[in-house]
């Protein structure tokens, strides 16, 4: 049987941890394959996804800034990727390319695997940010029955247009708002880059948070984000934004290499000593 090959791609790419946590994996269950990365300029990404058969590639990842042109550019897409508008993972099926989104997969999973039970937890959540995070997240939150979402954006007409694509109980605020509409909520996301390396910032007070609710940020440079940092002084539950990247390549490596992989305390020691060595 030939090696089964996948790859991720993007522009630029070299930062991408995707090859470490695929490679583990491939190692892990012993299986002939490979997943390389890929720097794919913007003019080049249609010849390159159009040619995946040719070259050998099941298929892979697809990152920033080709998210909405893999969307455009695959056969068939499945439901999260039409709802979130992004595809992230294409795989061959039939000959048919597929896309799909992975994103809105890894935020429940790694919310599910660290803060078992925490959907049953209320019904409000707070969501700062209105880029392609938070629309990631927003879907996850709705298919485990969120039914009062508010998100909080700098740019109103951005969380605005978000909750009239996303519906009934979505709702969109400023952020002088954030305070008032913390009080009652069951769980805080961060999709926004502030708290980032580079980009400090605490992008809300979890101070008038009920004691119940659980904070989580998609950040994981570094691991222990401001946010994070407060709400942990404050005594709530904290979330820190690694195992969505871990738990989003789950569905793919599957797809390309048929074998469900794990999410194991040994992957997660090894990508983060691969940030401390890079940070």
């Amino acid at each position: 049987m030939a090696e089964l090959k996948a790859f991720v791609c993007g522009h630029p790419i070299a930062h991408s941890r995707s090859p470490k946590i695929h490679g583990h994996w491939l190692k892990r269950y012993d299986i002939d394959g490979s997943y390389t990365a890929i720097d794919v300029a913007p003019g080049d990404f249609g010849a390159f996804i159009g040619g995946l058969s040719a070259a050998g590639l099941r298929g892979g990842n697809v990152t920033i800034p080709h998210k909405e042109a893999a969307f455009a550019a695959v056969q068939r897409r499945d439901e999260a990727a039409e709802q979130i508008g992004a595809v992230n993972t294409v795989w061959l099926e039939d000959g048919v390319l597929w896309g799909g989104n992975t994103d809105a997969y890894g935020f429940a999973a790694n919310l599910d695997h660290l803060s078992p039970g925490w959907a049953s937890t209320g019904d409000v959540a707070v969501v700062l940010g209105a880029g392609g995070a938070s629309r990631a997240t927003i879907h996850a939150l709705k298919q485990r029955g969120f039914t009062d979402i508010r998100i909080v954006n700098r740019t109103v007409a951005r969380a605005v247009e978000l909750a009239d694509q996303f519906g009934d109980g979505i709702s969109a605020h400023p952020q002088a708002a954030t305070a008032e509409l913390l009080g009652d909520a069951s769980l805080l996301v961060n999709t926004t880059a502030l708290g980032m390396h580079g980009n400090e910032g605490l992008p809300a007070d979890p101070s008038t948070l009920p004691d119940h609710a659980i904070v989580t940020d998609i950040v994981y440079v570094p691991l222990e984000t401001p946010l994070l940092a407060a709400a942990r002084a404050r005594g709530l539950k904290t979330v820190d934004g690694l195992g969505m990247l871990l738990h989003q390549a789950v569905p793919g490596f599957e797809r390309w290499f048929g074998r469900r992989p794990e999410v194991t305390a040994e992957l997660r020691k090894l990508i983060v000593a691969d940030l401390d060595a890079k940070t």
